[in-house]
C-alpha cells in the first residue's frame, strides 16, 4: 500500500502551483493532471516497493514523500513520461520535464524510457539520455548516459550502478550486475557481466566483482 505525504488532490494542486509559478505562460489546472497522476502513482509504488532504503518502505507501507527530493525527482520523471505515453500531451509533458530539471538539475526527457525499477540517489547534474535500460538501474550525481556523434546509444544490463561523475556513451554493451566507478567514462566499449569498471575512454579496465547491485540497493 502506498503511503502519501499529500492526498492525490493536494498533490495535483501542489504540482500545478509549481508549474504555474515557474512557467507563467499558460496556467495549468489540477484536473488536467488527475488521469496521469493516478497512473504515475501506481508506477512509483511498484518501483519504490523494490527499493531497499528505509525512506521508501517502513515495513508495512511503500512511502512517497513529496519533500524527499530523490523520490520527487523520480516521481516527476514518471509523471512527464506517463503524460506523454497516455495523453500525447507534449506541452504538459515538457513543463513537467522542465520542472524536474529546474528543481533537481536532473535531465531525463519524457520520451526516454527508464525501467520499471530504478533508483536515483541525489542525482544533481545527472543526464539520462536515450538508451536501452533494464531493471535495477542506479544512478548517482553527475552521471551521463547518451549517444555518440553517430547517434548510437548504449544497451545497459540488469542491475547496473553508475557512481558519481561516471558516463556511458555511444555504442556500448554493458552486462548485468556491473558497477561503473567514480569518474569513469565508457564510450563505444563493451563490458561483460559482473564487473567493476574504472578508468577513462579509451583506457578503461574492469575486474570481477562479488558484489550484487540488486542485493545492495533493492529488496
Amino acid at each position: 500500500m502506498l503511503k502519501l505525504s499529500l492526498t492525490n488532490i493536494e498533490l495535483a494542486q501542489y504540482i500545478t502551483k509549481q508549474l504555474n509559478m515557474h512557467f507563467p505562460d499558460k496556467n495549468i489546472y489540477p484536473n488536467r493532471l488527475f488521469s496521469s497522476l493516478e497512473k504515475t502513482l501506481k508506477r512509483a509504488e511498484f518501483c519504490f516497493s523494490h527499493i531497499n532504503i528505509k525512506y521508501y518502505f517502513d515495513g508495512a507501507n511503500v512511502i512517497f514523500n513529496h519533500l524527499h527530493t530523490d523520490q520527487y525527482a523520480m516521481f516527476l520523471y514518471y509523471l512527464s513520461n506517463t503524460i506523454w505515453q497516455e495523453e500525447q500531451d507534449r506541452f504538459l509533458a515538457s513543463k513537467v520535464y522542465y520542472l524536474n530539471k529546474a528543481l533537481h538539475s536532473l535531465d531525463v526527457f519524457y520520451e526516454v524510457t527508464l525501467p520499471d525499477i530504478f533508483l536515483l540517489i541525489h542525482p544533481i547534474g545527472t543526464i539520462l539520455g536515450r538508451g536501452n535500460f533494464q531493471d535495477y538501474f542506479v544512478a548517482f550525481q553527475r552521471v551521463t548516459i547518451g549517444g555518440n556523434p553517430d547517434l548510437e546509444y548504449p544497451c545497459l544490463g540488469k542491475g547496473l550502478a553508475l557512481y558519481a561523475g561516471s558516463a556511458v556513451i555511444g555504442n556500448c554493451q554493458i552486462g548485468d550486475n556491473c558497477l561503473v566507478s567514480l569518474g569513469t567514462t565508457v564510450m563505444d566499449q563493451n563490458i561483460p557481466s559482473d564487473m567493476i569498471v574504472f578508468g577513462n575512454y579509451p583506457e578503461i579496465d574492469y575486474k570481477k566483482t562479488q558484489k550484487s547491485v540488486i542485493q545492495r540497493y533493492f529488496r
